[in-house]
C-alpha cells in the first residue's frame, strides 16, 4: 500500500544551463507542492502504513526548510551566491542546481535518511519512502525514486554538502535536526501526537 503526504513551500531560484532564457538568467520563484509517498506491506496498530501526524514533525521541517528561501547551487557564480546569502536570511546551498528534478532528489535523500534513523512505537513495519514528487507549476512536476536519488549520473547528493542558513536552522523545532541526521543519530517517534 502507498500513502501520500502533501507539503507546500514558496522558493526562489535560478536554473543555470536550462533552455528557457528567463529561467536561466533571472531569479524567480514558484509555489511548490511536494508529495512524499510511503509504502509498506504492513499496517501499524492504528491500521495505517504511517500516521500522517508523525510526518508533521521532522519531515515537515526538512521540506519546509525551503520555504521563503532562495535555493542556491554551490557551483553558480561565487559573487551571485555570496550576494544572495548577504541579502537573504533564508537560503539553502545545494551541491546540485535547484531544478524540480534536483529538489525531488535532495528531498528524497533527506527524508530517506531521517526515516532510516527513526524508531517507531506503534507497530509500523518496513515503511519505505517510495518516491518524492515536486510540483514546480500546476502542469509540471518531477518524480524521484530511490535509484534516481542515488544516481551518480544525475549528480551525487551528500547530506554534508547541503547547507542551510542560520535562519532556516533556527526555524527547526529541533535546532540540531540536520546535524543529528548527518551524524546518524537515532530519532524516536512520539507514542502519540
Amino acid at each position: 500500500m502507498i500513502i501520500r503526504k502533501l507539503f507546500k513551500f514558496e522558493n526562489a531560484h535560478i536554473v543555470r544551463g536550462c533552455s528557457t532564457v528567463k529561467c536561466r538568467s533571472s531569479i524567480h520563484g514558484h509555489s511548490y507542492k511536494v508529495e512524499l509517498l510511503f509504502a509498506s506491506n504492513f499496517l501499524d496498530n492504528g491500521q495505517m502504513v504511517y500516521d500522517f501526524g508523525l510526518m508533521k514533525q521532522n519531515m515537515k521541517d526538512l521540506v519546509e526548510s525551503f520555504d521563503h528561501a532562495v535555493a542556491l547551487w554551490r557551483d553558480d557564480d561565487p559573487e551571485f551566491v555570496r550576494d544572495m546569502k548577504k541579502h537573504s536570511a533564508r537560503w539553502v546551498e545545494l551541491p546540485v542546481s535547484p531544478s524540480a528534478e534536483q529538489f525531488s532528489r535532495v528531498i528524497f535523500v533527506m527524508i530517506e535518511r531521517l526515516l532510516s534513523l527513526t524508531s517507531t512505537q506503534n507497530g509500523e513495519k518496513e515503511v519505505r519512502l517510495e518516491s518524492v514528487i515536486v510540483h514546480e507549476t500546476a502542469t509540471g512536476y518531477a518524480q524521484c525514486f530511490v535509484q534516481d536519488a542515488h544516481s551518480k549520473n544525475m549528480g551525487e547528493i551528500k547530506l554534508e554538502e547541503i547547507v542551510f542558513s542560520p535562519q532556516v536552522l533556527e526555524d527547526f523545532k529541533d535546532k540540531d535536526l540536520f546535524e543529528k541526521i548527518k551524524r546518524g543519530e537515532t530519532f524516536l517517534n512520539p507514542a502519540s501526537v
